[in-house]
């Protein structure tokens, strides 16, 4: 059973519990009978021999009592005998040619001697089959005078419920296939979907993961929670997926381009086609280029996994901002741009001073980078609630609306051409975007094409 289908399970436990419930009622239905109805016939015959009792402590075996007998013959469906000696009960005299057969056994007479009623429901000769029995004693000046001995038939007790057991039986076969329609359609709505499941869970072992459960949209419940939540895995997988080959592309793409132009130099120098010097420069600036690459590879690595562990300190913010500007200052003034500060210095926030640092250092240098000549970047650190703000905007080349939502993406670059040639590797805002989403901050980003571009960083405070 181990290695059966939850569907097989699940039918297997409907099918027991409709054995169980079916034999459970027809037994309890024939225990109730039995008890209940052949109980009722008990007390019936019990109750008519008492009224024949009380004739006969009235009038005695007169013809009045042994009419009264004769009535109870003709009207039911029972036996009724009288006898003065109810020794014959037991020898089974009053029934010839029966004479040997025991209506009644030796302790049930010694009962009757007692003046006890006697109940039975034995098979007896004389009256061929199964019967229900009861002997009563009759008293004359508190002295056994005779027996009443009431038969009836099991038969016709059980003929009744021989109609009502069909009856039963209909209703219940009605009610089993009522019941097994009601179950598949539940098994197929709880157990389709797990199949379902099932199968896109073993496409996704095997990498596809295209696949998603259709057929529970509509559902609310639990299952259908369980399918929303296996689609959105399916979604997110599908994504990492396409993302991981994006990145390897990239990843070649990037690596590619540095290590062509070394070997291409390196082969000219060799070929003495390139001035040795002219070409050991750009071997060697394309290698600071890959250097800087797998640099920053090895650091978004780092800050996307999980145990990367940031320092946690009080961090004077407009200070650290200043510092930063400073070293910056010759490349702004080769542009001949102005840098405007409004630094609030009232301003501590928490966290990891060299990320924060790397972050202010990357946003400033792009800045730099893609402001027009005799502009202005303005650098500005407030509050916001209970919360810093940090605001750089510059005026520059600006990003196209639509590229706004792809500029965190690794490698990704407005102008793929142009950035590499500013010596950019595509990373350095997806590695800001993970630095302050490590210290619980929002990092955001408007433009405007020709205009310039606004970035604003919020983080904790002290």
């Amino acid at each position: 059973m181990k290695n059966w289908s939850i569907k097989a399970k699940v039918w297997s436990a409907i099918f027991a519990i409709i054995v169980a419930v079916s034999v459970g009622a027809l037994a309890m239905t024939f225990f109730l009978y039995e008890r209940l109805y052949i109980d009722k016939q008990i007390d019936r015959l019990f109750m008519e021999g008492q009224e024949l009792r009380t004739v006969y402590a009235e009038h005695g075996a007169n013809d009045y009592f042994f009419e009264r007998i004769q009535w109870a013959n003709d009207s039911k469906e029972l036996t009724l005998t009288y006898t003065e000696d109810p020794m014959q009960l037991g020898s089974g005299s009053p029934f010839e040619p029966f004479a040997n057969e025991h209506l009644i056994t030796f302790d049930e007479r010694q009962q009757l001697l007692e003046g006890e009623t006697v109940v039975m429901i034995r098979e007896n000769a004389y009256f061929e089959q199964k019967i229900l029995g009861v002997a009563l004693p009759l008293f004359d000046n508190e002295q056994l005078a005779g027996a009443l001995f009431f038969s009836l038939p099991l038969s016709d007790v059980y003929e009744p419920f021989l109609n009502v057991g069909k009856i039963l039986l209909l209703s219940l076969s009605t009610i089993i296939l009522l019941i097994i329609l009601i179950c598949k359609k539940v098994v197929n709505h709880v157990v389709t979907p797990l199949t379902d499941m099932k199968e896109a869970a073993i496409q996704m072992a095997k990498g596809d993961f295209s696949l998603r459960i259709s057929s529970t949209r509509s559902r609310k419940d639990e299952i259908g929670q369980l399918a929303e939540s296996f689609n959105t895995l399916s979604s997110s997988l599908e994504r990492v997926e396409e993302k991981r080959r994006e990145f390897l592309a990239d990843v070649s793409h990037e690596l590619r381009t540095p290590l062509s132009y070394m070997k291409g130099y390196a082969e000219g120098v060799e070929e003495g086609v390139i001035d040795p010097s002219k070409g050991l420069s750009i071997i060697q600036k394309e290698a600071n280029r890959l250097e800087r690459l797998v640099n920053d590879l090895l650091d978004l690595a780092q800050l996307e996994g999980e145990s990367y562990v940031m320092k946690d300190e009080p961090i004077a913010f407009a200070q650290l901002v200043y510092e930063v500007v400073e070293q910056f200052r010759y490349l702004a003034a080769q542009k001949r741009l102005q840098v405007h500060l409004d630094l609030d210095e009232d301003v501590i926030i928490s966290g990891d001073p060299d990320r924060i640092e790397q972050v202010i250092r990357n946003l400033l240098d792009n800045a730099i980078k893609y402001a027009h000549e005799e502009t202005t970047i303005s650098l500005t650190i407030g509050r916001e609630g209970s919360r810093a703000q940090f605001i750089l905007s510059d005026q520059g080349i600006g990003i196209p609306e639509d590229k706004l939502a792809l500029v965190f993406e690794r490698f990704y670059r407005v102008n793929k051409s142009r950035s590499r040639k500013k010596g950019g590797t595509g990373l350095g805002l997806a590695i800001a975007s993970q630095i302050i989403k490590k210290h619980g901050g929002t990092i955001d980003i408007t433009s405007q094409e020709l205009k310039g571009t606004t970035v604003t960083i919020t983080l904790k405070t002290l």
